[in-house]
């Protein structure tokens, strides 16, 4: 027996994504909201089942059946899903050797696969995009450069290829990448690439964009060799350049195709480059994109007159500089700027910097600030935040502060107008955080607080039992009053939403949450203050002790039978009556733990809340005392007070209102099964009439839920029996034959057993 308490929180007046005034906004909702598509449906149902769906060569690999043939496009996304999922290995990417798959655009992003494995895999198809991004070092860029070379057309055709963050063994020779003469589009971000590297690349025919940021380069001037060429120039934080800053000057001075240029560095470093690079007058003339974020001594004067001279400019970065803070930036059409003045630049900087850790951390930053109290939802900031903690899993800075940044963004009413499937995410990515750093009290927070979030807690899909487990053991850890509240909110709804499986598995954390929060309820008790905490902590342990024998048990053990009568004794508001009553409902029935309510004490505290004038508190009452005087063996010394109960009981539930009339409390049952050895106890018809009572009140409250259980449960069959049985008491019978009568009314398309 439950009682299910959404936190009554007002709603913040929300402003849902106007197309016209957010498109970005409006199109995240669209997408997310939307279901997936049928291919990704099929390409998920495949990779979860391709064991079973290939057979296995003697080499142990998988190979795809001989009759499967897939297009291109399918082929490169269901290569793709398997990348992202982390499925793909040197026995999975088996399936793409052979003409059965045509690959052009390769991502193994991440991907663990030997070099033998890439090149039995990938290298015979023809290939025009490759992305090897943080691709593991058993597949090194010398193995990577070979089998792409090993084939005549891949040489002449690839156009890009990323290997950002790909190893290089130390021993190895001269990169060799002249061979690739087709390459467009070369990225060796954050890889041991050196100044003769970057010279024979420069001698590529076709080279139009190079990033060699944060690499071992310590001359640019062979990028004069393509300078006719190269459109695309990134090379932020060269650390090992030796060039003067004229000479890096002179050298871009002559690069006069470029169109993008990227010199942005940490503002830790305080590099000056951009500030000179802003007074020259006859450099980049064709430039439409200039990154100088971070750059030191950068002024909102310095950039508005390099633009005016270059009116094609469509981007400039200044994330972490002095400038951006001019009208000029918010006026000049067609410009846009990733910075940290207003959320339009933020969400700029947000987009363009989400494989960059340092700006991603610094425009986190400047969003908490913005959104400390945002009113309007903004369901495309937070996908950007999303996509921030899951390309930086391992960096503290980013997910501690991007996890603040959710939660300004999911306050409550604005989790209201986000996607389901988005808040899904960020509540799966907050999770993964806490696994990675355990120790981060403020990211645990952070955390705890989102998951107060009623929208959050009931409505999004996530690890429930993940999130019981942490938010039973912040419980116990911490004794901030406030944080204490919410947790203990938290675990009464949590409770609710476990498996009696998973329930079984917390059987340690369960032990330890029970004993935690009856030393709440006692220390509350002691000091007479029904206050939210009381409450929300009397809920937490009827929740927890619903169908859960352990709970029970954990509870008997540590004295919360005589905690709970003090409670009684205490307070006589309803609320804190009625969840008492629920709690030692779900111990009465459990038979090994019924004969402990049989003390004077509570038998007699439940007995004279049997006529309580609220209507939850009687029922309550009388659920505790119909459990306990169903069996007549604990009674045998004590037949009349027991023979006083039933009297009380019957009479009780007759003058009752209808069933179908309205409680404060919310009832809730995850099953009938607690009611069964009730409905056929026909010698006490007593106990009969309030199980079927309370049967029939909750199937008129929600009867799609319990008509539905009734049939899972071959309940039917037992309100038959009771309708139907001889000398049955009419009162019982009468109600049986109405949930009967509504099962029919509600069911009647229902696929159910035939009714008697």
């Amino acid at each position: 027996m439950v009682h299910f308490l959404h936190p009554a929180l007002a709603p913040r007046n929300i402003a849902l994504p106007d197309a016209e005034k957010d498109a970005q906004g409006s199109c995240v909702v669209q997408e997310e909201a939307s279901p997936y598509s049928l291919v990704n449906i099929c390409l998920d149902f495949l990779i979860a089942n391709l064991e079973k769906l290939c057979s296995e060569r003697s080499d142990g690999t998988l190979c795809l059946p001989e009759h499967w043939s897939f297009p291109q496009e399918v082929a490169d996304r269901f290569l793709g899903v398997m990348t992202w999922q982390g499925k793909l290995t040197d026995r999975t990417a088996s399936i793409f050797r052979g003409n059965q798959m045509k690959l052009k655009l390769v991502n193994i992003q991440k991907a663990k696969i030997s070099a033998a494995a890439f090149v039995k895999a990938f290298c015979h198809h023809r290939l025009i995009e490759l992305d090897a991004t943080a691709v593991h070092a058993d597949l090194p860029i010398p193995d990577i450069i070979s089998g792409l070379c090993g084939n005549s057309w891949i040489q002449q055709n690839l156009r890009c290829l990323l290997l950002d963050s790909a190893s290089i063994p130390r021993d190895s020779r001269l990169l060799s990448f002249g061979q690739l003469t087709g390459l467009r589009i070369l990225s060796v971000f954050n890889v041991s690439f050196h100044s003769e590297d970057l010279a024979d690349v420069s001698q590529l025919p076709k080279l139009e964009s190079l990033d060699i940021s944060n690499t071992l380069v310590t001359n640019i001037s062979a990028l004069l060799t393509c300078k006719d060429r190269l459109k695309s120039l990134t090379m932020h934080y060269l650390k090992c350049l030796t060039m003067t800053k004229s000479q890096i000057l002179a050298v871009i001075r002559e690069l006069k195709c470029l169109l993008h240029l990227d010199i942005s560095d940490h503002r830790q470093l305080k590099s000056d480059l951009a500030f000179y690079l802003l007074q020259q007058k006859d450099i980049l003339p064709n430039v439409v994109s200039l990154d100088i974020s971070g750059g030191s001594y950068i002024t909102d004067g310095a950039v508005e007159l390099f633009i005016r001279q270059r009116p094609a400019m469509q981007f400039v970065g200044l994330l972490a500089t002095d400038a951006g803070y001019s009208d000029f930036f918010t006026t000049k059409q067609g410009l846009r700027v990733a910075g940290g003045v207003s959320m339009s630049q933020i969400s700029e900087a947000l987009s363009r910097y989400k494989n960059r850790s340092c700006f991603m951390q610094e425009a986190l930053y400047r969003l908490f600030t913005e959104t400390f109290s945002m009113q309007v939802t903004m369901p495309a900031i937070l996908k950007l935040v999303a996509i921030g903690m899951r390309n930086h899993p391992l960096d503290l800075p980013v997910q501690f502060t991007a996890s603040a940044c959710a939660l300004n963004l999911t306050r409550q009413g604005l989790a209201r107008g986000m996607p389901v499937r988005l808040l899904s995410e960020v509540t799966c990515l907050l999770f993964k955080a806490l696994k990675n750093f355990p120790h981060c009290q403020q990211l645990q927070k952070n955390c705890l607080l989102s998951l107060t979030n009623s929208r959050i807690l009931v409505d999004v899909p996530f690890d429930r039992y993940d999130a019981a487990k942490f938010v039973m053991r912040w419980l116990c850890k911490h004794e901030n009053p406030k944080m204490q509240t919410m947790a203990v909110s938290v675990i009464s709804i949590l409770a609710l939403q476990l498996s009696p499986e998973e329930a079984t598995q917390l059987q340690e954390e369960l032990f330890i949450a029970v004993k935690e929060l009856l030393a709440i309820v006692k220390q509350k008790t002691t000091e007479n203050l029904d206050d939210v905490t009381l409450l929300f902590t009397l809920k937490a342990l009827w929740n927890l002790t619903d169908e859960s024998p352990a709970a029970c048990k954990h509870f008997i053990e540590n004295q919360g039978l005589a905690i709970f009568i003090h409670v009684l004794e205490t307070f006589s508001e309803s609320a804190i009556q009625s969840k008492v009553l629920g709690l030692l409902n779900n111990v009465a029935e459990v038979r090994a733990l019924s004969s402990e309510l049989m003390a004077e004490g509570v038998v007699k505290h439940v007995s004279s809340l049997l006529q309580s004038k609220e209507m939850e508190v009687s029922y309550f009452a009388a659920g505790v005392i119909a459990h306990l005087t169903s069996d007549s063996q604990p009674w045998r010394s004590r037949g009349l007070q027991r023979s006083a109960l039933l009297q009380d009981l019957y009479a009780t539930v007759q003058n009752w209102p209808s069933s179908t009339c309205k409680m404060m409390a919310l009832v809730t049952y995850r099953s009938f099964k607690a009611f069964f050895p009730l409905l056929g106890n026909f010698s006490q018809p007593e106990v009969q009439l309030w199980a079927l009572w309370a049967m029939y009140h909750v199937c008129s409250k929600n009867p799609s839920k319990y008509c539905k259980m009734l049939v899972e449960e071959e309940g039917l069959q037992l309100l038959c029996d009771v309708r139907e049985r001889s000398g049955a008491d009419p009162q019982v019978q009468q109600i049986a034959a109405s949930i009967l009568d509504d099962f029919r009314m509600h069911f009647l398309n229902y696929r159910s057993p035939p009714l008697c």
